[in-house]
């Protein structure tokens, strides 16, 4: 199986905020951007006119835009973003540096605010991509659970540390795994940020 995911378009008002599962709008014209950008590539290498996303409405409405030009759209629950339960949506400031330490001293395994670990992160998006059909699947996604899938497909170990933590893959990135044994290593296209805290990345 081949994936072809994008990473979202950037929402608006979301800088120095905890944003996993929390709704965020997008400016119309970067959703459309998208979406064309995604309809030009499947014409071009002739991949099929299917698209999955997340519930969340900066990935599922790209979905959307597409499916009014004949594409199927699928909603995907496993594709949503890590969820940081009480810290979602807040600014970074407001959240308790105890609980920040928390979660750095013990990376995989650590619910920050009570949501997602990243143990759990990691069975969700492996689940989804162990479940896909052969061939090409391309899908709307967001910058952790894409971390995860990269990790996953080139057969590294759960990050242990934030340093650990790949850089964010820049918004409406395109990213290609491969899953086939045998397959080459995944690989990303677009620039990279430098690493740092995970969370401490808007998504």
């Amino acid at each position: 199986m081949s994936l072809y995911i994008w990473r979202h378009p950037r929402p608006k008002r979301i800088e120095g905020r905890c944003l996993g599962r929390t709704d965020a709008t997008v400016d119309p014209r970067r959703l459309r951007r998208l979406a064309g950008r995604i309809a030009r590539f499947a014409r071009r290498h002739r991949l099929p006119r299917e698209i999955h996303v997340s519930p969340l409405a900066r990935s599922r409405e790209v979905g959307e835009l597409l499916r009014r030009q004949g594409w199927l759209c699928r909603v995907e629950p496993d594709l949503a973003e890590v969820d940081f339960g009480h810290w979602d949506g807040r600014p970074w400031c407001d959240i308790p540096l105890a609980e920040l330490d928390a979660w750095c001293a013990d990376l995989a395994r650590h619910a920050p605010g009570g949501g997602e670990s990243l143990e759990r992160l990691f069975a969700r998006v492996g689940h989804w991509l162990g479940t896909r059909p052969p061939g090409p699947v391309l899908a709307v996604g967001h910058a952790g659970w894409i971390n995860a899938a990269r990790l996953l497909a080139g057969g590294h170990p759960l990050p242990a540390q934030p340093q650990d933590w790949p850089a964010p893959v820049p918004y409406q990135a395109l990213t290609v795994l491969t899953t086939t044994p045998g397959a080459p290593s995944p690989h990303r296209r677009g620039s990279c940020q430098a690493p740092g805290l995970p969370a401490r990345t808007n998504r």
